[in-house]
Protein backbone atom coordinates (compact mmCIF):
# COMPACT_ATOMS: atom_id res chain seq x y z
CA UNK A 1 0.00 0.00 0.00
CA UNK A 2 1.41 3.43 -0.98
CA UNK A 3 2.10 6.31 1.36
CA UNK A 4 -1.00 8.18 0.23
CA UNK A 5 -3.34 5.47 0.14
CA UNK A 6 -2.31 4.39 3.35
CA UNK A 7 -3.48 7.64 4.58
CA UNK A 8 -6.60 7.83 2.71
CA UNK A 9 -8.06 4.75 3.50
CA UNK A 10 -7.90 6.03 7.04
CA UNK A 11 -9.67 9.32 6.09
CA UNK A 12 -11.97 7.18 3.92
CA UNK A 13 -13.33 5.53 6.99
CA UNK A 14 -13.66 8.53 9.25
CA UNK A 15 -15.87 9.98 6.49
CA UNK A 16 -17.85 7.00 6.75
CA UNK A 17 -18.32 6.97 10.40
CA UNK A 18 -18.66 10.26 10.31
CA UNK A 19 -22.15 10.47 7.82
CA UNK A 20 -23.71 8.19 10.61
CA UNK A 21 -22.30 9.65 14.06
CA UNK A 22 -24.36 8.64 16.84
CA UNK A 23 -23.70 11.41 19.71
CA UNK A 24 -24.39 10.92 23.28
CA UNK A 25 -26.83 13.27 24.96
CA UNK A 26 -25.18 14.25 27.84
CA UNK A 27 -27.40 11.74 29.74
CA UNK A 28 -25.21 8.77 29.98
CA UNK A 29 -22.24 10.91 30.94
CA UNK A 30 -19.46 11.86 28.74
CA UNK A 31 -16.75 9.84 27.44
CA UNK A 32 -12.75 12.09 26.88
CA UNK A 33 -10.11 10.79 24.54
CA UNK A 34 -6.70 11.67 25.67
CA UNK A 35 -3.08 10.13 25.01
CA UNK A 36 -0.86 8.48 27.78
CA UNK A 37 2.96 9.60 28.32
CA UNK A 38 1.59 12.96 27.16
CA UNK A 39 1.63 15.10 30.84
CA UNK A 40 -0.53 17.74 30.97
CA UNK A 41 -2.16 19.55 34.48
CA UNK A 42 -5.76 18.31 33.40
CA UNK A 43 -4.72 15.21 34.70
CA UNK A 44 -4.42 16.41 38.55
CA UNK A 45 -8.05 17.34 37.77
CA UNK A 46 -9.05 13.77 36.33
CA UNK A 47 -7.31 11.73 38.93
CA UNK A 48 -8.62 14.57 41.69
CA UNK A 49 -12.36 14.08 40.17
CA UNK A 50 -12.69 17.67 39.52
CA UNK A 51 -14.22 16.98 36.42
CA UNK A 52 -17.17 14.99 37.49
CA UNK A 53 -17.67 17.64 40.51
CA UNK A 54 -18.01 20.06 38.34
CA UNK A 55 -19.76 18.16 35.40
CA UNK A 56 -22.36 16.36 37.73
CA UNK A 57 -21.50 12.98 36.22
CA UNK A 58 -19.04 10.06 35.68
CA UNK A 59 -16.15 11.48 32.79
CA UNK A 60 -15.18 8.14 31.53
CA UNK A 61 -11.37 8.45 29.96
CA UNK A 62 -9.96 6.59 27.39
CA UNK A 63 -6.23 6.85 26.27
CA UNK A 64 -4.76 6.58 22.60
CA UNK A 65 -2.07 6.26 20.38
CA UNK A 66 -2.63 9.16 17.88
CA UNK A 67 -4.77 11.79 17.00
CA UNK A 68 -6.27 9.79 14.25
CA UNK A 69 -7.43 7.10 16.11
CA UNK A 70 -9.20 9.77 17.73
CA UNK A 71 -11.08 11.44 15.13
CA UNK A 72 -12.23 7.90 14.61
CA UNK A 73 -13.91 7.62 17.98
CA UNK A 74 -15.61 10.49 17.98
CA UNK A 75 -16.97 9.60 14.33
CA UNK A 76 -18.88 6.61 15.90
CA UNK A 77 -20.00 8.35 19.15
CA UNK A 78 -17.64 6.42 21.53
CA UNK A 79 -16.12 9.54 22.42
CA UNK A 80 -17.78 12.76 23.29
CA UNK A 81 -14.55 15.07 23.52
CA UNK A 82 -10.61 14.59 22.80
CA UNK A 83 -7.92 16.43 24.59
CA UNK A 84 -4.68 17.58 23.17
CA UNK A 85 -5.79 16.07 19.59
CA UNK A 86 -3.15 17.30 17.21
CA UNK A 87 -4.15 20.33 14.45
CA UNK A 88 -3.32 18.08 11.21
CA UNK A 89 -5.33 14.96 12.69
CA UNK A 90 -7.97 17.11 12.83
CA UNK A 91 -7.49 18.75 9.40
CA UNK A 92 -7.37 15.44 7.82
CA UNK A 93 -10.62 14.38 9.86
CA UNK A 94 -12.38 17.98 8.87
CA UNK A 95 -11.21 17.68 5.39
CA UNK A 96 -12.26 14.66 4.67
CA UNK A 97 -16.19 15.78 5.92
CA UNK A 98 -16.12 14.77 9.59
CA UNK A 99 -17.93 17.38 11.26
CA UNK A 100 -15.70 18.38 14.32
CA UNK A 101 -14.93 21.77 16.39
CA UNK A 102 -11.84 23.16 18.15
CA UNK A 103 -13.00 23.97 21.58
CA UNK A 104 -9.72 25.02 23.27
CA UNK A 105 -5.87 25.12 22.63
CA UNK A 106 -4.53 22.75 24.85
CA UNK A 107 -0.76 22.97 24.44
CA UNK A 108 1.81 24.04 22.54
CA UNK A 109 4.76 22.09 22.19
CA UNK A 110 7.03 22.67 19.54
CA UNK A 111 10.20 21.04 21.37
CA UNK A 112 8.23 17.43 21.92
CA UNK A 113 7.32 16.62 18.44
CA UNK A 114 9.88 15.93 16.03
CA UNK A 115 11.78 13.43 13.59
CA UNK A 116 14.64 11.71 15.00
CA UNK A 117 17.48 10.38 12.54
CA UNK A 118 19.72 6.71 13.68
CA UNK A 119 22.83 7.70 15.01
CA UNK A 120 24.17 4.97 12.62
CA UNK A 121 23.86 7.47 10.06
CA UNK A 122 25.65 10.36 11.20
CA UNK A 123 23.31 12.96 9.34
CA UNK A 124 22.36 16.17 10.75
CA UNK A 125 20.78 19.49 9.12
CA UNK A 126 23.93 20.06 7.17
CA UNK A 127 23.52 16.40 5.42
CA UNK A 128 19.98 15.65 5.79
CA UNK A 129 19.97 15.12 1.63
CA UNK A 130 21.72 11.86 2.90
CA UNK A 131 18.06 10.96 4.06
CA UNK A 132 17.08 10.17 0.27
CA UNK A 133 16.12 6.19 -0.03
CA UNK A 134 15.54 6.10 3.44
CA UNK A 135 13.26 4.12 5.28
CA UNK A 136 10.92 6.26 7.84
CA UNK A 137 7.97 5.72 10.89
CA UNK A 138 5.69 8.46 10.57
CA UNK A 139 2.32 8.28 12.62
CA UNK A 140 0.60 9.55 9.20
CA UNK A 141 -2.01 11.96 9.66
CA UNK A 142 -0.69 13.48 13.22
CA UNK A 143 1.24 16.58 14.08
CA UNK A 144 4.36 14.54 13.20
CA UNK A 145 3.36 13.68 9.76
CA UNK A 146 3.16 16.93 9.14
CA UNK A 147 6.39 18.15 10.97
CA UNK A 148 7.88 15.69 9.00
CA UNK A 149 6.31 17.11 5.40
CA UNK A 150 7.30 20.33 5.99
CA UNK A 151 10.78 19.58 7.13
CA UNK A 152 11.64 17.40 3.89
CA UNK A 153 10.60 19.73 1.81
CA UNK A 154 12.87 22.24 3.71
CA UNK A 155 15.91 20.15 3.56
CA UNK A 156 14.78 19.23 -0.38
CA UNK A 157 14.02 15.73 0.40
CA UNK A 158 11.47 13.83 -2.11
CA UNK A 159 8.78 11.68 -0.05
CA UNK A 160 8.06 10.29 -3.19
CA UNK A 161 11.62 8.60 -2.90
CA UNK A 162 11.38 7.86 1.13
CA UNK A 163 9.74 4.33 2.43
CA UNK A 164 7.75 5.80 4.42
CA UNK A 165 5.83 3.41 7.09
CA UNK A 166 2.74 4.08 9.32
CA UNK A 167 3.74 3.63 12.97
CA UNK A 168 2.37 4.89 16.40
CA UNK A 169 5.15 6.93 17.84
CA UNK A 170 5.79 4.09 20.52
CA UNK A 171 6.06 1.44 17.25
CA UNK A 172 8.22 3.51 15.42
CA UNK A 173 10.80 4.25 18.95
CA UNK A 174 11.07 0.40 18.86
CA UNK A 175 11.33 -0.05 15.34
CA UNK A 176 14.58 3.13 15.20
CA UNK A 177 16.12 1.17 18.30
CA UNK A 178 16.08 -1.98 16.45
CA UNK A 179 17.52 -0.89 13.53
CA UNK A 180 14.51 -1.15 11.35
CA UNK A 181 13.64 2.19 9.76
CA UNK A 182 16.21 4.68 9.46
CA UNK A 183 13.98 7.79 10.90
CA UNK A 184 11.22 8.06 13.16
CA UNK A 185 8.74 10.85 13.97
CA UNK A 186 6.86 11.32 17.37
CA UNK A 187 6.08 13.02 20.65
CA UNK A 188 5.97 12.66 24.28
CA UNK A 189 7.81 9.60 25.90
CA UNK A 190 8.44 7.73 22.66
CA UNK A 191 10.20 11.01 21.46
CA UNK A 192 12.41 10.81 24.75
CA UNK A 193 13.08 7.15 23.79
CA UNK A 194 14.07 7.98 20.14
CA UNK A 195 16.88 10.55 21.06
CA UNK A 196 18.86 7.63 22.39
CA UNK A 197 19.02 6.11 19.57
CA UNK A 198 19.44 9.26 16.92
CA UNK A 199 19.74 12.94 16.93
CA UNK A 200 17.10 15.04 15.88
CA UNK A 201 17.35 17.50 12.88
CA UNK A 202 16.12 21.01 13.19
CA UNK A 203 15.23 22.13 17.11
CA UNK A 204 11.86 23.34 18.02
CA UNK A 205 12.85 27.32 17.21
CA UNK A 206 14.30 26.29 14.21
CA UNK A 207 10.68 24.34 13.64
CA UNK A 208 8.73 27.54 14.56
CA UNK A 209 10.98 30.15 12.26
CA UNK A 210 10.08 27.68 9.29
CA UNK A 211 6.52 28.01 10.40
CA UNK A 212 6.07 24.48 11.81
CA UNK A 213 3.77 25.30 14.69
CA UNK A 214 2.89 22.54 16.83
CA UNK A 215 -0.21 22.76 19.11
CA UNK A 216 -2.97 20.69 20.08
CA UNK A 217 -6.63 21.55 21.06
CA UNK A 218 -9.33 19.81 22.70
CA UNK A 219 -11.69 19.20 19.90
CA UNK A 220 -15.35 17.46 19.84
CA UNK A 221 -18.22 16.65 17.06
CA UNK A 222 -20.08 20.04 16.02
CA UNK A 223 -23.32 18.53 17.07
CA UNK A 224 -22.15 17.87 20.29
CA UNK A 225 -21.23 21.04 21.37
CA UNK A 226 -24.24 22.63 19.68
CA UNK A 227 -26.29 20.24 22.03
CA UNK A 228 -24.15 20.47 25.28
CA UNK A 229 -22.52 23.89 25.25
CA UNK A 230 -22.60 24.54 29.00
CA UNK A 231 -21.38 20.65 29.62
CA UNK A 232 -18.34 21.58 27.17
CA UNK A 233 -18.11 25.24 29.40
CA UNK A 234 -17.71 23.31 32.41
CA UNK A 235 -15.13 21.23 30.77
CA UNK A 236 -13.15 23.76 30.08
CA UNK A 237 -13.52 25.44 33.35
CA UNK A 238 -12.47 22.86 35.21
CA UNK A 239 -9.13 22.46 32.58
CA UNK A 240 -8.39 26.37 32.53
CA UNK A 241 -8.01 25.94 36.29
CA UNK A 242 -6.02 23.09 36.40
CA UNK A 243 -3.56 25.43 33.99
CA UNK A 244 -3.58 27.91 36.31
CA UNK A 245 -2.88 26.00 39.43
CA UNK A 246 0.05 24.45 37.41
CA UNK A 247 1.53 27.94 36.74
CA UNK A 248 1.66 28.36 39.98
CA UNK A 249 5.35 26.96 40.63
CA UNK A 250 4.14 26.00 44.95
CA UNK A 251 1.50 23.92 43.13
CA UNK A 252 4.04 21.99 41.04
CA UNK A 253 5.26 19.65 43.84
CA UNK A 254 1.81 18.31 44.74
CA UNK A 255 0.88 17.94 40.90
CA UNK A 256 3.67 16.14 39.18
CA UNK A 257 3.33 12.96 41.25
CA UNK A 258 -0.24 12.94 40.65
CA UNK A 259 -0.01 14.08 36.73
CA UNK A 260 2.99 11.22 36.27
CA UNK A 261 1.15 8.11 37.32
CA UNK A 262 -1.86 9.48 35.53
CA UNK A 263 0.15 9.86 32.49
CA UNK A 264 2.19 6.48 33.09
CA UNK A 265 5.17 8.00 33.29
CA UNK A 266 7.90 8.57 35.83
CA UNK A 267 8.45 11.70 37.58
CA UNK A 268 11.31 13.05 35.93
CA UNK A 269 10.52 12.13 32.40
CA UNK A 270 6.55 14.11 33.07
CA UNK A 271 9.19 16.97 34.44
CA UNK A 272 10.85 16.85 31.87
CA UNK A 273 7.89 17.16 29.17
CA UNK A 274 6.10 19.62 31.19
CA UNK A 275 9.41 21.99 30.77
CA UNK A 276 8.68 21.60 27.26
CA UNK A 277 4.83 23.01 27.18
CA UNK A 278 2.76 25.97 27.25
CA UNK A 279 -0.54 26.34 27.72
CA UNK A 280 -1.96 29.50 27.56
CA UNK A 281 -4.37 31.05 29.71
CA UNK A 282 -8.21 31.81 28.10
CA UNK A 283 -7.40 35.11 27.54
CA UNK A 284 -4.43 34.40 25.24
CA UNK A 285 -6.70 31.66 23.45
CA UNK A 286 -9.29 34.05 22.29
CA UNK A 287 -6.74 36.34 21.35
CA UNK A 288 -5.65 36.81 17.26
CA UNK A 289 -2.57 34.76 18.30
CA UNK A 290 -4.68 31.83 18.61
CA UNK A 291 -8.66 31.13 17.96
CA UNK A 292 -9.17 34.83 17.18
CA UNK A 293 -7.70 34.12 13.68
CA UNK A 294 -4.16 32.22 13.48
CA UNK A 295 -5.22 28.97 14.08
CA UNK A 296 -7.88 29.08 11.38
CA UNK A 297 -5.09 29.98 9.21
CA UNK A 298 -2.82 27.50 10.55
CA UNK A 299 -5.36 25.17 9.59
CA UNK A 300 -5.62 26.37 6.04
CA UNK A 301 -2.27 26.04 5.61
CA UNK A 302 -1.76 22.37 7.22
CA UNK A 303 -4.73 21.71 5.11
CA UNK A 304 -2.27 22.91 1.76
CA UNK A 305 0.67 21.09 2.61
CA UNK A 306 -0.74 17.83 2.89
CA UNK A 307 -2.82 18.41 -0.76
CA UNK A 308 0.64 19.23 -2.07
CA UNK A 309 2.16 16.23 -0.70
CA UNK A 310 -0.78 14.23 -2.26
CA UNK A 311 -1.76 12.97 1.13
CA UNK A 312 -5.81 14.41 0.75
CA UNK A 313 -7.12 14.66 -1.72
CA UNK A 314 -8.81 18.36 -1.21
CA UNK A 315 -8.39 21.20 1.32
CA UNK A 316 -11.38 23.28 3.01
CA UNK A 317 -11.66 26.76 1.82
CA UNK A 318 -12.22 27.80 5.34
CA UNK A 319 -11.63 26.57 8.31
CA UNK A 320 -13.53 28.99 10.43
CA UNK A 321 -16.38 26.82 10.76
CA UNK A 322 -14.33 24.37 12.45
CA UNK A 323 -13.19 26.89 15.82
CA UNK A 324 -16.04 27.20 18.06
CA UNK A 325 -14.93 29.85 21.20
CA UNK A 326 -18.52 29.89 22.27
CA UNK A 327 -17.89 27.80 25.75
CA UNK A 328 -14.56 29.54 26.17
CA UNK A 329 -16.10 32.55 25.83
CA UNK A 330 -18.68 31.87 28.61
CA UNK A 331 -15.36 30.87 31.15
CA UNK A 332 -13.54 34.29 30.60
Amino acid sequence: MTFKSKLMSAVAGVAMLSGAQAMADGHGGLTVGYFLEWPMPFQFAKAEGMYDEALGTEVKWVSFDTGTAMSAAMASGDVQLSVSQGIPPFVVATSAGQDLQVVDVAVSYADNDNCVVSAALEIDKDSAGELAGKKVAVPLGTAAHYGFLKQMAHFGVDVDGLTVVDMAPAEGQAALAQGAVDMACGWGGALKRMKESGNILLTGAEKMELGILVFDATTAPTSYVAENADMVAKFLKVTADANAMWADEAMQSKMLPVIAKDAGMSEADAASSLATFVFPTVEEQLSGAWLGGTAQEFMKGVADVFVAASSIDAAKASYADNVNTGPLEAIK
